[in-house]
């Protein structure tokens, strides 16, 4: 994997490989602090209506893979509880207030190679709102779970595979 990072963030040194805890890792050649490259977490709510239909949004033309859809999803804040970040990200992309309720689903992406992230994907019931597309949304939709436009995330595709398995059980 290409090396992402060149400078430590406390003190401006370069940083350097070295074999650490049983991997290579970057390491400040001046203060000898570890930049350890975590991953992002990412929430997502999964609102599904009387129906059984699965809420989606269009991705903003302006973010990455921008015209697909998801799972409406964001990134949590560094000082951010989890079920506040879904509930914050909800309010700002479809303008709905949600409740969480259990985490459903788990996953690495792994699918941008610039940025590895963690996604907590939560059953989630809508408390009040009305769905209109702001943010990073530039469209919502009400989807079969069996027929869904072209999704932007692999793990995306993950979860609705698991959310029809679950409805076989």
């Amino acid at each position: 994997m290409r090396q992402r990072f060149h400078f430590c963030p406390v003190c401006g040194a370069e940083l350097v490989k070295r074999y650490l805890t049983g991997r290579e890792r970057l390491v400040c050649c001046r203060c000898g602090r570890v930049h350890y490259e975590n991953p992002i977490v990412g929430v997502a709510a999964i609102i599904l209506n009387e129906e059984d239909k699965i809420l989606l949004v269009r991705r903003s033309p302006n973010i990455t893979y921008p015209g697909l859809w998801c799972i409406p999803c964001g990134y949590l804040e560094y000082d951010e509880d989890v079920r506040a970040g879904i509930v914050r990200e909800l309010k700002e992309e479809t303008n709905l207030a949600i409740e969480p309720l259990e985490v459903f689903a788990v996953h690495s992406n792994f699918h941008n190679p610039q940025q590895h992230t963690v996604g907590i994907w939560f059953l989630s019931k809508v408390v009040s709102g009305i769905p209109l597309a702001s943010d990073d949304a530039s469209e919502i939709g009400w989807f079969e779970l069996t027929d869904t436009p072209e999704l932007a995330f692999p793990t995306d595709k993950l979860v609705l595979a698991e959310l029809l398995q679950r409805r076989q059980k």
